[in-house]
Formats: C-alpha cells, sequence, structure tokens
C-alpha cells in the first residue's frame, strides 16, 4: 500500500482533550495505516515569493490521556512536501482563517490535496449553507433586521436565534411563544442591526438530542451520536454540556444526508457533520467536524481509518 505525508493544520495539539478529539483519531488512524503524519501549528502557514510554506514537525501519538503526542522538530517547508493537509482549525471562520484558506488553495493549485476544499470552506458557511437545502430545513429567516425576526418569532412562536459565525452552541437563544427578552437578545446578536442572524423554528424534538450525522467522502457513517441537553437547557452541543449517545442512523437521516452528499463531494467537501433535529436539518458542518471518537468508542467503528482508505482509494 502506498504511503502518503498528511499534514494537520490545527489547534495546538498540547490543549487538545484526546479521548473526544477527532483531530487526534484522524492522526491514530493515519499513522496506524502507515502513513506519515505532521504537525502543522494555526499559525504556521507563510508565503514566500508567493510559494506557500509552512511550520511543520513529525509527530507520533499515543491513544491515552497523558503524553500522547511527542512532537519532532519543527522546520519551515513548503506546503508541497505535504500529500494531504487537513483542515482541522475549529470556527469561529474570522479573517485569519479566510486567509489560511488563500494559503492552501495556492498549496491545492500545485498539487496537494486538501480536505476539506479550502474554498468551498470559505463559501460554505456552515448555516448559510444548510439553506441551500430547506425542503429538509425547520422554517428559517436569516435578517439583520429586527423587525423581521420580531414577525417571524410572532408567527411561530417558539424559536432559535443564533449568530453565523458561532460554534459549539455559543450565542444561541431561545425564545418562546411570550417573546420575553426577544429586544434583549436582538441588540445581542445583531446591535444597531448590524449583523445577520438565523431565527430557526423551535423543535421540541431537541429532548431526544441534536443529531450529528457524519458524511464522510460522500456517505453518510451508520451511526449518528445523538447530543442530548443536559437538565434546563436547550442545546444539545457537548462544548455546552450535551451528553452524546451514539445510535444507529434513521431513515429519515439517511435521506437527507444521501440528498445532500452529492453536493458536498462536488465541491470537495468530504469530511462534513450534518446537524438534524426530530429529522430536519440545521446545519452543515464544514470547517472541523467532531463526534467521531464518541461514536467509535460506543460502536467499536474506526470510523478515521474507514475515512482515509476510501480517500486514497479515489
Amino acid at each position: 500500500m502506498k504511503t502518503y505525508t498528511i499534514g494537520f493544520w490545527m489547534d495546538p495539539i498540547a490543549t487538545i482533550k484526546p479521548y473526544k478529539d477527532t483531530s487526534f483519531a484522524l492522526m491514530l488512524a493515519a499513522q496506524a495505516l502507515g502513513h506519515r503524519v505532521m504537525y502543522v501549528p494555526k499559525n504556521g502557514l507563510s508565503l514566500i515569493d508567493g510559494q506557500p510554506y509552512a511550520r511543520m514537525a513529525p509527530v507520533t501519538v499515543v491513544d491515552q490521556t497523558e503524553n500522547f503526542a511527542t512532537v519532532g522538530e519543527e522546520t519551515l517547508a513548503a506546503l508541497t512536501t505535504l500529500d494531504v493537509v487537513m483542515i482541522r482549525v475549529d470556527p469561529p471562520f474570522d479573517g485569519e482563517y479566510l486567509y489560511a484558506t488563500q494559503i492552501l488553495e495556492r498549496a491545492q493549485t500545485l498539487g496537494v490535496r486538501v480536505v476539506n476544499d479550502p474554498r468551498s470552506v470559505r463559501d460554505c458557511n456552515e448555516k448559510l449553507f444548510a439553506t441551500a437545502f430547506s425542503e429538509w430545513m425547520p422554517k428559517t429567516l436569516v435578517s439583520s433586521r429586527h423587525e423581521d425576526i420580531k414577525a417571524f418569532q410572532q408567527s411561530l412562536g417558539d424559536v432559535i436565534l443564533k449568530p453565523l459565525d458561532g460554534m459549539g452552541g455559543s450565542g444561541i437563544f431561545r425564545i418562546t411563544a411570550d417573546g420575553l427578552n426577544l429586544g434583549a437578545v436582538l441588540e445581542t446578536l445583531s446591535p444597531g442591526q448590524s449583523r445577520l442572524v438565523m431565527a430557526q423554528q423551535y423543535r421540541p424534538e431537541i429532548k431526544d438530542g441534536d443529531r450529528r450525522v457524519l458524511v464522510l467522502n460522500g456517505q453518510p457513517v451508520n451511526h449518528v451520536l445523538a447530543r442530548i441537553p443536559s437538565q434546563g437547557e436547550t442545546r444539545g452541543n457537548l462544548a455546552a454540556g450535551g451528553r452524546g449517545v451514539a445510535l444507529p442512523i434513521s431513515d429519515k437521516e439517511r435521506t437527507i444526508a444521501e440528498a445532500v452528499a452529492p453536493f458536498l463531494k462536488s465541491r470537495g467537501l468530504l469530511f462534513v457533520g450534518l446537524d438534524v433535529i426530530g429529522g430536519h436539518l440545521t446545519e452543515i458542518n464544514v470547517t472541523s467536524p467532531t463526534c467521531i471518537r464518541e461514536i467509535d468508542a460506543q460502536t467499536g467503528s474506526d470510523i478515521a481509518s474507514d475515512f482515509f482508505t476510501a480517500l486514497f482509494d479515489h
């Protein structure tokens, strides 16, 4: 089997939680398959005379909670010394993230395989992109105008409001039928009507979990992670205290994933997480989707190995 050099452009490796970190799972799998693993720090990208370079270091990983990564000597090298770059820096997608995708796209034009495609990562905001598949979504409005959002809430009663650049459940508010605190929430999310906000019909099925459906190399994974909110919460995100339970993918979730998958694959979005509540698509996560460690631990699967095997077979 041919071996490849795979660079992981990611947040500081010393800060990850290996028992639940998807980037770590991908590193473990790549290493086990015989590939060379390189750590590329978030601030390691550069251009020299128009050519893409990166600070990078070889890394060896061990599946344990302490001393889990041994990072070698860091060197400055052309990104073309890598066969693949995995984009694994967490949102928010800010200006620095934008510039990084432009450097990574330069490497892509020189033959480096970048997952996910950096242009698509730029184009496909994780909340706005989902609206391209509105037939699968709850009723949704995107606007910065307070009066529009208030009218939407009055028509539906119970709604969720969230910023377009949030992650891990940050900045998400539930407004119930009485509209209590709606004005204050709008002033927080869109001060002076200056920022776009996504408003969605509240789905009571959230009590059974915000389900992460992974679509890898254009194929849905057979298990999902239901992220069940903690007591008194409306957010199922694990970062917000949700509890993750692996479950077989439902027929409706598979239908949604198979409807979206061709569009994802055609845009080079090969490692994607769909968020589904009660059979309704709410977001499409393309920057650094998570949850494979939790699914693997509960089902005995090896999703990361399956991903790389399929990636290099095509």
